[in-house]
């Protein structure tokens, strides 16, 4: 199939299909006579297996190890649990940080009165001044 019919199956745009391909998440696609891009359904299923690695946030590096430990049948489920708990990990921290940001704005939002005066804590905060 040509790309646009292996974005359509996967749901991955051809602009990243080349991209993934020029990172080598993806081989090479084989080229037609003419010079097109070629792929095969292994090619699909492993666009798909990127694009749910990706909707889970895993790095362009992490997808190229699961990728790695998908293709490998002799791999144990021990190394691809290490990396997601990894991941998960990092998910975890990320989440505090954003809770900490929605706390912090939370409470800047909640300080402004928010009417025609010219006072805003919100503002004073970002500026480095904080009242």
């Amino acid at each position: 199939m040509n790309i646009g019919d292996a974005a359509k199956a996967s749901g991955v745009s051809a602009k990243m299909i080349r991209h993934y391909e020029s990172v080598g998440l993806l081989p090479p696609a084989s080229r037609s006579d003419a010079g097109y891009r070629q792929y095969s359904e292994k090619d699909v299923r492993t666009l798909l297996f990127i694009r749910r690695s990706r909707d889970l946030g895993f790095s362009i590096e992490e997808i190229r190890n699961l990728v790695s430990l998908w293709q490998d049948q002799a791999r144990s489920s021990r190394e691809v649990k290490v990396l997601a708990r990894q991941h998960l990990d990092y998910l975890d921290r990320k989440l505090e940080e954003l809770l900490s940001m929605k706390n912090a704005l939370s409470h800047l939002v909640s300080c402004c009165h928010g009417d025609e005066r010219p006072d805003c804590p919100i503002l004073e905060n970002l500026a480095g001044n904080p009242k």
